[in-house]
């Protein structure tokens, strides 16, 4: 009698408690930071890896696009596969560069990031977190952060494609000064003069014509040249045929 009447006990505290937690985890609709705590919890229990790290990596991306960055960056040692931590790393950097920061809030926030990176230890993951991170720090006008941690990457390869992908942004900002930095420091001399007819193409669709024939003349290659400046002549003189220059019959 005395054990039916504890078990009965118990299963009354458990029926009596369970809405009172129900309604401590339920949000507000509007209160997102409530949503993404709940979210980030809830995470926790999803048992597949890939799922999980996945659910992770946008709920870190949304505390980052709410300027909550510790918490954002705190999601990222959850994360297990190193691919998705280098993509919750950009897609952190990316909504931070969104906010508008000054560079001194920046800064410490890429250092953060850059910490992270390099707990990764798959070396081709820690390679492509720093690129997002370099590419990151160009979108919030951080040149000198996006060149140093460009700079800092071992695999050539890689680092090349940062400073390429640095020029890009800063071109389609109108910096042509700077992305022409970015193209010098590119060491493969294909794929700069790849970059620059990239570049070239980006100055010159936003009508920026002299930025353009600018980056066109850095181009080292007679050909890869002739293919920017054909562009830049056809945007103006033909703008609805200005690919066909750059077309083979």
């Amino acid at each position: 009698m005395i054990a039916r009447f504890a078990i009965l006990l118990a299963t009354l505290t458990l029926l009596s408690s369970g809405p009172a937690r129900a309604q401590d985890a339920t949000c507000a609709g509007a209160d997102t930071a409530c949503i993404l705590g709940t979210l980030d919890k809830t995470a926790d229990t999803i048992t597949d890896k890939k799922w999980r790290d996945q659910t992770l990596r946008e709920v870190a991306k949304l505390y980052a696009a709410k300027g909550d960055t510790d918490q954002a960056i705190a999601v990222i040692g959850k994360i297990e596969n190193p691919d998705t931590r280098a993509l919750t790393i950009r897609g952190i950097g990316m909504a931070l560069a969104r906010l508008n920061w000054t560079a001194d809030k920046y800064g410490p926030v890429f250092t953060a990031l850059q910490a992270e990176a390099g707990k990764i230890d798959h070396a081709a993951s820690h390679a492509i977190a720093l690129t997002y991170i370099a590419m990151s720090q160009a979108y919030a006008g951080d040149d000198a952060g996006a060149t140093a941690t460009a700079q800092s990457m071992t695999n050539v390869a890689l680092r090349n494609k940062a400073f390429g992908e640095n020029a890009e942004i800063q071109a389609a900002r109108g910096d042509v000064d700077t992305a022409l930095t970015s193209l010098a420091a590119v060491e493969d001399a294909q794929y700069r003069d790849k970059q620059a007819q990239i570049v070239a193409k980006i100055l010159t669709d936003s009508g920026a014509y002299d930025k353009a024939i600018r980056i066109a003349n850095s181009i080292a290659t007679p050909y890869a040249q002739a293919q920017a400046m054909l562009y830049i002549a056809a945007k103006q003189i033909t703008p609805h045929e200005s690919d066909l220059g750059q077309k083979d019959e």
